[in-house]
């Protein structure tokens, strides 16, 4: 219950973050909500049928009807202690300055990749049987698509966006006349950002990186920029766009997104993570993101069909 109520919660925080201020929760899942949370302050369900539910309850346990009286139970002001991690955050360390090789871009991506999945650090922030991530596609690419951490499939596979996220990012990519191996896709962080495990050591959920640890991935990405040359980039997400302008540069991802800004001297669009879809799956969401995309083509200098243009109208 513990690690499933830690995943739930961070997975609210991700949220948020994204920029999602609202969910649609079912009437079963407040009930269940109110039976935790009376069984968690130590109250026994009472045997009579239970008042109904008004239209905009209260937050808190349901009212405990006896025999005798009907009087609504207050719950006792409780102190909750926050016991610490399983495994503690390790202080981050600066990023270690250091030089690409001189050569043609295989060469010097090689060499950037083989840095990256040896670099200590990064290594020591994964678990046994995951992996580091670094980032795949063509070394000419004009776009690259850069997302913020790995996720629980990508750590896995060690390549950016191979989860249901990266399945609709491909189906993105292929909308624009293009194919995944066509752009660019990296992460601004290296590895899955731990949080608790429960008793099998499985992690489940995922946090949005801090920023000391976006910091120290941030050079690896730039020299992945350096060596491809895009001539553009998209940023996926508040968490992304946040890594890529800097902290506190906006509140909202509404504020920044759809618009032109630029990093590493190149032009930086900023628009929603595929995973927003997931979760609001109308043509509206669509077509915000795919707008967006439609800017990235024009600015790529890339064709772009009348049947394009009216996608998710």
């Amino acid at each position: 219950m513990h690690a499933s109520l830690h995943a739930l919660t961070a997975e609210l925080k991700r949220l948020k973050a994204s920029g999602v201020k609202s969910l649609p929760v079912s009437d079963a899942s407040l009930a269940q909500l109110r039976t935790a949370l009376t069984r968690r302050a130590g109250i026994r369900p009472a045997a009579s049928t239970p008042p109904a539910v008004a239209a905009e309850p209260a937050v808190g346990p349901e009212p405990v009807v006896t025999a005798e009286a009907s009087v609504p139970y207050k719950a006792p002001e409780r102190t909750f202690t926050v016991k610490p991690a399983a495994t503690p955050v390790p202080a981050i360390p600066a990023p270690v300055p250091f030089t690409l090789p001189a050569g043609d871009k295989p060469t010097r991506w090689a060499a950037l990749r083989a840095r990256v999945l040896a670099d200590e650090f990064c290594c020591a922030q994964v678990r046994p049987g995951k992996q580091v991530v670094f980032g795949v596609g063509s070394l000419d690419a004009k776009i690259m698509f850069v997302g913020d951490a790995p996720g629980a499939e990508e750590e896995v596979q060690g390549e950016p966006f191979v989860g249901p996220a990266g399945q609709l990012l491909n189906k993105m990519i292929g909308a624009m006349g293009l194919k995944r191996a066509d752009v660019y896709i990296g992460n601004v962080m290296n590895w899955r950002p731990q949080m608790p495990v429960d008793v099998s050591g499985v992690q489940y959920g995922s946090r949005p990186p801090s920023p000391p640890e976006l910091a120290y991935c941030l050079p690896y990405l730039q020299a992945q920029i350096a060596v491809v040359n895009p001539a553009l980039l998209v940023a996926l997400g508040s968490v992304a766009a946040s890594g890529l302008l800097g902290p506190g540069t906006f509140k909202t991802l509404g504020e920044v997104r759809g618009l032109w800004k630029e990093f590493a001297g190149k032009p930086l669009m900023v628009t929603y993570h595929p995973s927003y879809i997931l979760r609001n799956q109308s043509n509206q969401s669509k077509r915000l993101i795919w707008e967006d995309l439609l800017k990235v083509m024009e600015r790529a200098e890339l064709p772009i069909a009348e049947k394009q243009r009216g996608f998710f109208l």
